[in-house]
């Protein structure tokens, strides 16, 4: 879980590179990287329930593989923007497997759903972060920007293919289940509260870090000359690295409370970012990044943790495939905003988004919110 994740976000920083490169507008630019949530969508609605029906090892491997042929195929991206979009498309299929699936064996490997929350978050966001990070730096500082990136993640590839085939296979013949290829896996009782909480909280998961990544290093760009793609490469690791040493505190709110302070830490980089944007001041995005990440982080966490608990142990797989389904609506977040704000930019929609954030985590504070999703 960890090398892919580093994968799917290692192009995140290149995206300034390949704009250059290949004449991409803002829309371009944003669907470049939200392109990657029409591959991951079906792929985590569909590879959920069929790994209750077969396993999760048959389901998870092939796609861990994909993973090192899609980077291979990156080789070749900053010459082709359909290769590109096709790629970004490959990534989101892949995540969608690896993650979804890959949750539900690494909970079932663990046993506990807060502490398999954790694990989870930690094994996910350092791969979100460290990619990133170090693919800016390496596209900023060394030769081949868009070539040294991925053939360092391809080496990561082969460590974790060699040692994959040591992980137990978690799901018995006689659990595995029989049923359509797209199910939620919601459980009637459980619906209500997985619409007015844990889909709320899930949308927040991935529209922090996705708007720091690619919305604030845009607006940013006239201030940030020359370090431009080392400092989107420092934003993004910042976030999502954040997000995983945030678990502390999710541990301590717990999962009920964690979620609306996800959101609402969320809320208060945005608005932080704002003041960045007004002032013109690059170096704010640093303090943003945190608020963001821990925003990120505690939604993550708090997420997963209700996931595992509202799950029945024959839907867990497809229950956490739609979870992620909602999560990753995030990645939409930047181009929905470039729609939005047109050619006058991102400034008014990122500020609307604020309020929305906000007042969402003061709706999930509410104690009648806070009792759906309180176990017995």
């Amino acid at each position: 879980m960890f090398v892919v994740a580093f994968g799917t976000n290692v192009p995140t920083p290149l995206l300034l590179i390949y704009r250059d490169e290949l004449g991409l507008s803002s829309n371009a630019l944003t669907g470049a990287f939200g392109v990657y949530a029409a591959g991951l969508v079906p792929a985590l609605l569909l590879a959920g329930p069929v790994s209750d029906r077969v396993g999760r090892r048959p389901v998870v491997l092939p796609f861990v593989v994909l993973s090192a042929v899609t980077s291979l195929l990156f080789l070749g991206a900053g010459s082709s923007v359909l290769l590109l979009f096709a790629c970004r498309f490959l990534q989101g299929a892949v995540s969608g497997v690896v993650f979804s699936v890959g949750t539900a064996w690494l909970g079932e490997l663990v046993g506990d759903p807060g502490r398999s929350a954790r694990w989870t978050t930690a094994a996910l966001g350092g791969g979100w972060a460290i990619g990133p990070l170090t693919s800016g730096l390496l596209a900023q500082f060394a030769p081949a920007p868009t070539v040294l990136p991925y053939l360092v993640h391809v080496a990561l590839m082969l460590v974790g293919l060699a040692l994959l085939p040591v992980v137990p296979e978690t799901l018995a013949a006689a659990d595995r289940r029989a049923g359509p290829l797209i199910h939620l896996g919601v459980p009637d009782g459980a619906r209500l509260p997985f619409t007015l909480v844990v889909l709320p909280v899930a949308v927040g998961v991935f529209t922090f870090p996705s708007t720091a990544v690619t919305v604030l290093p845009l607006l940013m760009i006239p201030s940030m000359p020359q370090i431009a793609v080392a400092v989107t490469g420092v934003v993004a690791g910042v976030t999502l690295l954040t997000g995983v040493l945030a678990q502390p505190i999710g541990r301590r709110l717990g999962a009920v409370r964690g979620g609306p302070a996800g959101l609402a830490t969320g809320a208060a980089g945005l608005g932080l970012s704002l003041v960045g944007v007004g002032l013109d001041a690059w170096p704010l995005l640093l303090p943003v990044a945190l608020l963001l990440g821990v925003g990120y982080g505690l939604c993550l966490a708090a997420g997963l943790t209700m996931v595992a608990t509202l799950a029945s142990p024959t839907a867990r797989g497809a229950l956490t495939g739609t979870f992620y389904a909602c999560a990753y609506l995030g990645f939409g977040a930047p181009l929905l905003l470039s729609v939005l704000g047109g050619a006058d930019g991102f400034v008014l929609p990122l500020a609307e988004l604020t309020v929305v954030v906000a007042v969402v985590a003061a709706a999930l504070s509410l104690p009648a919110a806070r009792r759906l999703v309180t176990p017995g």
